[in-house]
């Protein structure tokens, strides 16, 4: 299994080789489409193999020797609770986009696909890589295709919308790299031995420990990293252009794969290494999601352009997913980490629709349609469960993570009172109404444009890439058990574990050596007098 593991991975770093040989463009597409389908399905025995009892611990572990003398920076990947679904998501979206491209993209093809493949591989390392080197490594390298997907294959504005991504995205990597090379050298003094480890296990385990002013200073550094690629309001304002520039394939990719690595990266190292800093700073996380939740949703109700509105509600439902992250109990976790596959389900079929629509009359304005369901059912019966999926409508696989994060928020004892999971809920009345009344402007009223009239339904190929997104929609939101299965045993364990490294850190915490601000934000004297008065009372 473990090479199996890493043959997925690298698979379609291995098609790219084979079709820049290739001279034929049929031939560029048909072996793109055959290794990314050849990817999902050998991710499957990875799924169905998978412990569900010990999914706290990393399986299929593939650990090579150290790449540096003296330094604990090796080749580690491995999937668990928290990285298997983003994995599994990541191999099921490659095809799709695939075929999503098909007729829509026709020049530079050997480069255009090339790049989807190196974003799929890079993706995949993301999620499977337990050493902090090698996840920043993938993490950096998917910045590369997507660059050049837009700049190359974009809109008419795709140069600032390019340029914009690129400063975003470079501030955030900047800054990560120098909080990475501090936390590594710090927990390779804490280790022994080495001068620099990055291997997760040893750093989100409670035997390493970092103090309250290197924690604030990492946990700012590495949350900024990670919110701009949420993105979290107020870091969000590349996300519009380059959704609405990039091609339909880069859109897709985009909002089902790319933001989530930004929340994942919030559970995967901000949580377990710095503690106490994620408890205190949950409530200032808390109302950056919430005014994302509103802020998102208001400007999505008010776009004429469709991909825009459908770009602004992955601001606000991103701004969900950050809310249950930070609530840190059993319940919105869950609730966050499925919200991040419904989002990818139902966001990255809605840009496929979007795109599907768009190849037809070449615009994206709400205003140039209306009536349209008489001329292509098909088409208004996806449109329609992909809307009422990202809406969170029961029975759709958007309820149950909506559910569970405001659960969860409302009863978090991080959040000072109930304001966060209430105004969070607004939330939810939003998105119906800027989705259902974009869905009835674009399907329903009279047919005013002729040109809506030569509307031809979606073909066999379209809809067969929207299947498969559409039945997970479906099982998600009736059989939720079936897929949070996978997370629950990690939850429970690094939430326990976390807030069991964030006392001993407080114990362990000298007043006399902490500056005053840092002593009075983790309010370190109150909590070593209750523990005092806990264990004279014991005695």
């Amino acid at each position: 299994m473990e090479i199996l593991l890493n043959f997925t991975i690298y698979l379609p770093l291995l098609g790219i080789a084979a079709i820049l040989l290739m001279k034929n463009d049929t031939a560029v597409k048909w072996s793109s489409l055959i290794v990314t389908t050849a990817t999902f399905f050998l991710s499957l025995p990875l799924l169905f193999n998978f412990n569900v009892d010990a999914s706290a611990t990393p399986q299929y572990l593939t650990e090579g020797a150290a790449i540096f003398a003296g330094m604990d920076v090796k080749y580690l990947v491995g999937l668990d609770g928290l990285s298997l679904l983003l994995f599994m998501l990541t191999t099921l979206m490659g095809p799709i986009v695939i075929l999503s491209s098909w007729n829509s993209v026709s020049k530079s093809l050997k480069g255009y696909y090339s790049m989807l493949l190196l974003l799929q591989t890079a993706s995949l390392g993301v999620f499977a890589a337990l050493d902090l080197v090698v996840f920043y490594v993938f993490f950096e390298l998917s910045l590369i295709p997507m660059y050049f997907l837009i700049g190359i294959w974009g809109g008419s504005d795709k140069i600032r919308a390019t340029i914009k991504f690129f400063i975003y995205t470079l501030v955030g990597s900047l800054i990560m790299l120098v909080a990475l090379l501090y936390l590594g050298y710090h927990a390779g003094a804490a280790m022994g031995g080495v001068d620099f480890t990055a291997d997760w296990r040893f750093i989100s385990s409670p035997e390493y420990t970092i103090g309250l002013v290197e924690q604030t200073w990492l946990f700012l550094a590495f949350a900024l990293a990670f919110c701009i690629k949420v993105p979290l309001f107020p870091f969000h304002t590349w996300l519009p252009y380059a959704h609405t520039e990039a091609p339909t394939a880069g859109s897709v990719v985009l909002a089902a794969i790319m933001l989530k690595m930004g929340t994942y990266g919030l559970i995967r190292v901000v949580l377990p290494a710095f503690p106490n800093a994620f408890m205190e700073f949950a409530p200032y996380m808390a109302i950056l999601a919430v005014i994302g939740i509103i802020y998102g949703a208001l400007v999505a109700m008010v776009q004429k352009d469709v991909k825009k509105l459908v770009a602004y509600s992955s601001v606000s439902h991103m701004g969900f997913v950050v809310l249950g992250i930070f609530a840190l109990n059993d319940i919105a976790m869950q609730g966050a980490i499925i919200q991040m596959i419904n989002h990818g389900l139902a966001t990255g079929a809605l840009f496929l629709i979007v795109g599907m629509i768009y190849d037809r009359r070449h615009t994206r304005m709400i205003s140039d349609y209306g009536g349209i369901a008489k001329v292509v059912p098909v088409f208004a019966v996806m449109f329609m469960i992909a809307t009422l999926a990202s809406i969170g409508l029961p029975g759709l696989n958007g309820f149950i993570g909506e559910f569970l994060i405001l659960n969860g928020s409302f009863s978090s004892e991080l959040y000072a009172n109930k304001t966060f999971a209430i105004l969070g809920a607004t939330g939810v009345i939003l998105a119906a109404v800027y989705m259902l009344w974009m869905f009835q402007r674009v399907l329903f009223g009279p047919i005013t444009n002729e040109e809506n009239e030569k509307l031809t339904d979606l073909n066999m190929r379209e809809i067969g890439l929207l299947i498969p997104l559409v039945l997970f929609m479906v099982w998600i939101g009736i059989r939720p058990i079936d897929f949070t299965q996978y997370s629950e045993g990690w939850v429970e364990t690094y939430i326990t574990s976390s807030e069991e490294k964030s006392v001993a850190v407080l114990d362990q915490a000298d007043m006399n050596e902490l500056p005053n601000w840092t002593a009075k934000i983790y309010s370190v004297e109150e909590h070593q007098m209750e523990s005092q008065f806990f264990v004279n009372k014991t005695d």
